[in-house]
């Protein structure tokens, strides 16, 4: 249950819908191209039903430090992230993964949905967003799930951090590799 509301989650209206985000891409100017899909929940799902789209497919993690703060680690699918090693790099701590609760009331999106466009949902830019260097600089188009997870979009890279700037936060490029060595 969502600590705010006694709905379950799943039972909750999205703050923002997939059209609604659309429509702020068009705002920008930001043009993506969109693929449905079944739902996908994992990598390994994804890897084996979206189909031969070309560029850089991503993960999203939702974490919390040990302050409690928000932190979106977006990288690619295949890299392997020591959050252990990563956390006290990047000032955190420690992180733990943040609850479907907490996902929800920060982000508005449910498990198997965390996107880099769910930040359209924090006007107060409580999340702070880490962009993996190598991810961004192998790929100029970027796939990320519109708000839920039977859809996929491709995305510009500079589009991407245009959108998230837009959304009033100011995104960390790290080299994920160093971050988490020594």
């Amino acid at each position: 249950m969502d600590t705010l509301n006694d709905t379950p989650i799943e039972d909750q209206a999205p703050p923002t819908t997939p059209e609604d985000l659309f429509r702020r891409f068009a705002e920008l100017g930001i043009e993506i191209s969109a693929h449905e899909h079944e739902p996908l929940f994992t990598v390994e799902d994804s890897k084996h039903l979206r189909g031969l789209l070309p560029g850089g497919h991503c993960k999203n993690l939702f974490l919390r430090d040990k302050k409690g703060r928000p932190w979106l680690i977006v990288c690619d699918e295949d890299r392997v992230v020591d959050l252990k090693a990563l956390a006290p790099r990047l000032g955190a701590g420690r992180f733990s993964f943040g609850s479907p609760e907490r996902l929800w009331s920060t982000l508005g999106v449910r498990p198997g949905s965390v996107t880099p466009f769910a930040l359209i949902n924090d006007p107060d830019a409580s999340v702070t967003v880490i962009l993996d260097a190598g991810m961004m600089a192998a790929n100029e188009t970027l796939h990320y799930h519109p708000l839920v997870n039977h859809i996929t979009c491709a995305i510009n890279r500079e589009d991407l951090v245009r959108f998230i700037r837009a959304c009033g936060h100011d995104p960390r490029t790290v080299d994920l590799d160093e971050a988490a060595a020594g």
